[in-house]
């Protein structure tokens, strides 16, 4: 698998506060699934696209991602772009791009994504429309039950159900590098970048297929979905 594009960057400076006590220590992409760190399975994601060159944007105990990547180098050419905590994504991938990315268009992501999305796809599909930015959507998988009634009648129930008339964000964009006239010194990407962008109509957005799994690591119960999910993801990168 090749993709149009060679450079990424990726935020893996969080301070996962919804992971704690796991993340006491370590930043959430040092985590462990399948007895390695998150940031070994997304970094060979990325390799099996032959991606060549790497910027991580590091924050929140950073010296544990520098050590890792120095002594295991992944055969990709890596830079470590610090930022704050406090300065969110706008600031991470801001300051990033300012200081390592030259290409025209590249992947952006977070790091604590586990997937098997496409990328040859998605990439193509920017390149055609020509954006600022593409972002990966999916439809909704609602974390409750789902209730029908009529009047005060209950219908019926669906026991967490996906909900393909509402789509999110999976946390995976392309971008053109006009994007840093619309990143902001501080604050986050999704409140004060992309809402400009979309009035602008400078935003497209990317389908998964049904076939593309998409999982974020945000909490204790979020790992363990990944867990679950993880032997599915990795037959889509074959």
């Amino acid at each position: 698998m090749r993709s149009k594009v060679h450079t990424a960057v990726m935020l893996v400076g969080g301070a996962g506060l919804r992971m704690r006590p796991l993340t006491k220590d370590v930043p959430k992409v040092m985590i462990r699934l399948q007895g390695r760190p998150i940031l070994y399975w997304t970094l060979n994601w990325l390799k099996k696209y032959r991606f060549k060159h790497v910027v991580l944007g590091v924050a929140y105990r950073k010296e544990a991602i520098i050590n890792y990547v120095e002594k295991n180098p992944f055969g990709l050419n890596v830079d470590f772009s610090e930022h704050t905590v406090e300065g969110e994504t706008g600031e991470g991938f801001r300051l990033a791009i300012e200081r390592y990315v030259d290409d025209n268009d590249f992947l952006a992501m977070n790091g604590d994504e586990i997937t098997n999305l496409n990328l040859e796809r998605m990439v193509d599909s920017h390149l055609k429309q020509k954006p600022v930015a593409t972002i990966a959507v999916s439809p909704l998988r609602s974390p409750f039950g789902i209730v029908h009634v009529q009047e005060t009648n209950v219908i019926s129930f669906d026991e967490k159900p996906v909900l393909e008339d509402r789509l999110v964000s999976a946390g995976i964009y392309i971008f053109n590098h006009k994007i840093i006239e619309y990143l902001p010194k501080k604050g986050s990407l999704e409140r004060l970048t992309f809402p400009l962008l979309a009035q602008q109509r400078l935003l497209k957005a990317y389908k998964l297929t049904k076939n593309e799994l998409w999982i974020t690591v945000n909490s204790i119960k979020d790992l363990s979905l990944a867990e679950e999910k993880f032997e599915l993801v990795k037959k889509g990168w074959k």
